[in-house]
């Protein structure tokens, strides 16, 4: 946890802005028997954390004995210095609900939370899961969610070339991720667990991005961080272009225009203004002439 604090800082330092949130887990984290120790350390971590650190942390499941402490604890310090909280294990609206109680009690009622979706039944309701107000954004559980179906999805469909292939596996992908753009939430992308593999890790995060339309993954090694901020960021040309339209769009009040023969109106503005966004967030650097516009936009 220390280290991956340090990176982000490093990281930080070197784009100018933070582009990646450290999560503190204590769902997978925490030794059996030493969860409220765990707790304790996670709480001082992120107390702790530099200014401008985005720091969440990964609380037991709802159902879990160690869920009201892990809130209590953690959120009670430290949580106005928490990003957000990820929730676990997620299977329903109900399950939000409780914790945004949790939360609440523990001092933070404005503090956003994160969803792990890892069960079939979870990827049914992930719609009405997305659509809670408290929800920033929903993960893909995969490993998990494979295990559910009591060896029905074979074991390469947790690996990083089966995991594009398996019909159920990709349906629930497309099923999180629809459901996060239909809420205006943000749909993070599973693990890769072949952590050695750049190539295949590389495509698995193009992929996600260009097919499925994912906007963040998750990374468990530190190797992995730059290849998904270059798979979820636009590319060179296309943040050129997007520059383009949005500036003369500005100077046109808005109104429609004709760019390099095309016609450019508020629909194409607002994917054109996201394409900018997209590279602000992930470190990408930005024409002089748009850049003021994200100086005080935060990453």
């Amino acid at each position: 946890m220390k280290k991956s604090l340090q990176l982000q800082a490093e990281m930080a330092a070197e784009f100018g802005a933070c582009v990646f949130d450290v999560t503190l887990d204590c769902e997978d984290g925490a030794p059996v028997g030493g969860e409220r120790e765990h707790a304790a350390l996670v709480a001082e971590m992120a107390a702790g954390a530099a200014p401008g650190a985005r720091v969440a942390v990964r609380v037991h499941p709802v159902d879990h004995p160690a869920f009201e402490d892990d809130v209590r604890t953690i959120v009670g310090r430290a949580g106005a210095r928490l990003a957000h909280v990820m929730v676990p294990k997620v299977e329903s609206a109900a399950d939000i609900e409780h914790a945004a109680r949790a939360v609440d009690a523990a001092g933070a009622p404005t503090l956003g939370l994160h969803a792990l979706i890892e069960s079939p039944a979870a990827v049914h309701r992930s719609f009405e899961i997305a659509a809670h107000e408290r929800i920033q954004s929903l993960s893909f559980g995969l490993m998990d969610f494979v295990s559910a179906h009591g060896g029905a999805i074979p074991a390469d469909g947790m690996g990083v070339e089966g995991q594009f292939r398996h019909p159920l596996v990709l349906r629930a992908k497309m099923e999180i991720a629809s459901a996060c753009h239909a809420h205006g939430k943000v749909p993070s992308h599973c693990v890769v667990t072949e952590f050695k593999n750049h190539d295949a890790f590389r495509e698995a995060a193009r992929r996600a991005a260009r097919e499925l339309g994912y906007t963040r993954m998750w990374s468990i090694h530190p190797d992995q961080i730059r290849l998904v901020l270059a798979a979820m960021a636009p590319d060179a040309r296309d943040i050129e272009a997007a520059a383009a339209i949005v500036l003369a769009a500005a100077r046109a009040d808005w109104a429609p225009i004709s760019h390099a023969g095309k016609l450019e109106d508020r629909a194409s503005y607002r994917f054109h203004w996201q394409v900018l966004e997209r590279a602000h967030q992930t470190g990408r650097p930005l024409p002089s002439e748009v850049r003021p516009w994200f100086d005080e936009v935060p990453a």
